[in-house]
């Protein structure tokens, strides 16, 4: 069974990895907009005590975010290099994550119904199949349970914002480091999920002004959005 990973964007995220925690480097945009996931996450699943697994946890701006609000967090990703960069920066943070390399359908197979919460954040759009990265996290949550998926919405607007604006103009990403082909509508992304057994709850945009550099969540959601589901139970 093939891995569902495209390994040109583990490659390309494994370049950048010594910069994940650079809050000045091409990571920013993920260290500005982290304190509005978290406290969208925080409001709909209150993490405190919970069992929670970010899926393409990267360097760990968001695992260890949620640890730090009280949540028992694993953090898995393909890519080796991130995955390094977060283990030892829980060295400087105090911050306990428990980071693996395990694709996430291995871990649903491993653990299925472990996690009050699972965050799958700006990861669907890089890989070969996302709606197997949908069905895992689905299998991993407990009956009652909470998935968080941020990606980019397909259309004319998001490809002129998401990659002419934020890779060429803006520059606040690196050239490259979106496929408009990979775009996913929240129509799509929630099929996929009630094909997976999860129920919408929740759909928010995510918009950022370049004129003050502010970032915040309504309900423009024709560029990014996080689309919250929940798993039926008590």
């Amino acid at each position: 069974m093939s891995i569902n990973a495209d390994p040109a964007e583990l490659d390309k995220f494994g370049e950048l990895a010594h910069r994940w925690w650079d809050r000045n480097g091409e990571f920013r945009p993920l260290h500005e907009i982290n304190p509005l996931r978290l406290e969208h996450i925080d409001r709909i699943a209150s993490l405190n005590g919970k069992m929670v697994l970010d899926v393409g946890c990267g360097g760990g701006i968001l695992a260890e975010a949620m640890a730090a609000r009280g949540a028992q967090v694993t953090g898995i990703d393909l890519s080796e290099k991130p995955l390094k960069v977060a283990q030892l920066h829980l060295l400087e943070s105090g911050i306990k994550v428990d980071y693996r390399s395990i694709a996430v359908e291995d871990l649903a197979a491993e653990r299925p119904a472990s996690f009050d919460v699972v965050t799958c954040m700006e990861m669907l759009e890089h890989v070969p199949d996302p709606a197997s990265v949908v069905k895992a996290c689905a299998m991993l949550l407990k009956p009652g349970g909470h998935a968080f998926f941020a990606t980019l919405n397909r259309n004319p607007k998001s490809y002129l914002f998401a990659i002419i604006g934020a890779e060429y103009v803006l520059r606040l990403l690196p050239r490259g480091t979106h496929d408009y082909a990979r775009f996913i509508k929240p129509s799509e992304l929630s099929a996929d999920c009630r094909r997976a057994g999860l129920d919408t709850v929740n759909l928010i945009g995510m918009t950022y002004n370049p004129l003050t550099r502010v970032y915040a969540l309504g309900p423009d959601t024709d560029v990014n959005y996080i689309l919250a589901a929940r798993k039926p139970g008590p």
